[in-house]
Order: structure tokens, then sequence, then C-alpha cells
């Protein structure tokens, strides 16, 4: 197992998102954050907001996008935030996003994410955690690299946050079957495999475009109860239950589920150091693959941060997104 440089900050998990941005100037700084209509996305959006970033909620639902717009305006008393749709298991809505897009970007927080009770696809015939957790936003990452570049260009850095999880401790990416065209379907492998596909993104995303002053890191936020549960099975519900008597969680808040993306996105610690996978705002330590969660709920998978996978991962992405 290779050796990782485990880089730590101030913060622990108990810390909040307002704790990590107490002192943080984002004035002229542009931000992106998906899924911000909902849970952690909106309170990313309003924290960075509040310490003076100009913010784009991008949002599958536009009426409760501004709404949270609103209330991120009153809250910080600071510029409202733009509002555009985009719905990242659907293409076409991705492009539209990209090619609105002007001016430089500084943060892209990729936030959102689905979880399906049973086999979904889309309209390519894509399972749909897959597409959306991971395929809408490598597709909307690339498509922003040239406006990131310019961001970094611009103010020296700019960064991209991955929003993955624990879950990803279930499994790797299956390269033989992405859509589960042939094996059983299972949804609690189907997350595990896009949030796997997460963290391998902000390897090779660092890898590729370090040089350009842009880095990834993916981030697990902890067991926070937010509209992702929504759609769980009984059988996700009791997996959920039996993990948390396990001790593999505990419970954060909302405030403290963000804090560890924030910590990504703002953190002088991670201005250039990129392709880590942060663990209740640090960067959590590396586990065999044939480790027990329940043992390591903290730590991080070697099949997640594997450069190899990570590059062919990318390379496969690219493929699927041209067809």
């Amino acid at each position: 197992m290779v050796a990782r440089e485990l880089i730590s900050t101030p913060f622990t998990a108990s810390s909040t998102a307002d704790e990590v941005v107490r002192d943080i100037d984002l004035a002229g700084v542009r931000a992106i954050v998906t899924g911000a209509s909902s849970g952690l996305g909106i309170e990313t959006a309003r924290a960075l907001t509040a310490a003076g970033a100009e913010m784009t909620l991008a949002v599958r639902n536009t009426t409760a996008g501004d709404a949270v717009a609103e209330r991120i305006e009153e809250s910080t008393g600071g510029i409202r935030p733009r509002v555009v749709r985009l719905d990242l298991a659907d293409r076409a809505t991705v492009t539209r996003f990209v090619d609105a897009w002007s001016g430089p970007l500084h943060l892209l927080i990729n936030n959102a994410g689905v979880v399906t009770g049973g086999l979904e696809r889309t309209r390519e015939g894509w399972e749909w955690q897959f597409a959306t957790n991971h395929l809408g936003h490598f597709a909307l990452a690339t498509g922003l690299h040239h406006a990131l570049a310019q961001g970094a260009a611009e103010r020296g850095e700019a960064r991209i946050v991955a929003v993955s999880s624990t879950a990803h401790m279930r499994a790797g990416v299956d390269f033989d079957d992405f859509h589960f065209e042939r094996r059983s379907y299972d949804p609690q492998i189907a997350y595990a495999q896009s949030k796997t596909a997460n963290a391998l993104f902000a390897v090779e995303a660092t890898r590729r475009w370090a040089s350009d002053g842009i880095v990834a890191n993916a981030v697990n936020p902890g067991g926070v109860a937010t509209g992702l549960q929504r759609n769980f099975t009984p059988q996700q519900k009791k997996s959920l239950d039996e993990a948390e008597a396990a001790g593999v969680f505990t419970y954060k808040t909302i405030e403290q589920g963000a804090a560890t993306s924030i910590v990504a996105a703002v953190a002088p610690e991670f201005a250039h150091s990129g392709g880590h996978y942060l663990d209740d705002s640090q960067v959590a330590y590396t586990v065999p693959n044939d480790a027990d969660l329940a043992q390591h709920p903290h730590g991080v998978k070697e099949w997640a941060l594997d450069p190899t996978t990570a590059k062919r991962l990318w390379a496969v992405s690219t493929d699927l997104l041209r067809g």
C-alpha cells in the first residue's frame, strides 16, 4: 500500500462551515455549487456567499433555487446568488450551462448527488446514479476547464471539490459493467461506485490540471440527514441504521457536514495540493481494499485513490460522453 501525505487542518468533525470561513475573504471569487437547492448544497453556498463569494446556484429546480437565493441574500446581507438550471443526468443542460458561462471560475463545488431505490436509467441507458453523480459532474468540470484555468491565472489558484462518501468503501468502479447491464442491480453498490468515481476524478483532475493552477479534492461530509435519503428502500434504511449502530458514523448537523467541503474550498493547506480524500476536515488515512468499513470509518480505500484507475476512468468517461 502506497503511503500518502496526510494533511491536517485546525478543524474537526464538530467544526461548522461558518467556523471554517471565519476571517476568510472571498471577495471577487466566482463560485458554483451544484445541488444548491437543498441540504448540504444550501449551507455550502450560504457560507461561501457570507465570505464574499460571487455565487451561482446550479440546480434542477430553479423555483426552489430562487427561494434559496433569496434566503441566502437575506441571511448574509450579500449579493443575491445567481440561479441557473442544471440537470446532471441531462447532457444537454450541462452543455447549455457550460456554453453560457463566461469569464473566470475560481471554485467549483460538485455537491449534487442522487440515490435511487431501484434501477433507473438516463435516455442514453446509463445507470442513473453513475450518470448523475460522476458523469454529469465530469462533463461539467471538463467543460469549465478553461474558465477554471482563467480563474487560476487571475487569482493564483482554482479549486474543485468533489463530494464523495463513506459509501465508496463498499465498491470500486466496475469497468466491465458500469451500468448494470449484466450484473444484478444493487442501488447501494451503484451509489458506492459513483462515490468512488468522484474520488478518482479528483486524483486525475489534479494530475492533469495542477500545472494550470487547478487542484481537485474529494470530501466525505459524514452522516447528515438530508433529502438524499428520501428515496431509500426499507433495506437501504436498515443498512444505514445498522451502520450507525456499528459506529461507522454519528449524525452531524448540516452546518457540520458542509464544513469539510468548505475546508477543501478555502483552507490554505489545499490551495495547491489535490488528489486527496478529506474526512472530518482532515486528509483521510488510506486502507487496503479489503478493509472493513466498521473498523475504518474515517479511512479511504486504495481503489478510490489509485492513479492508474483514475486515469482509466477519465479516458472511459471521455469516450462515453463523446458517444
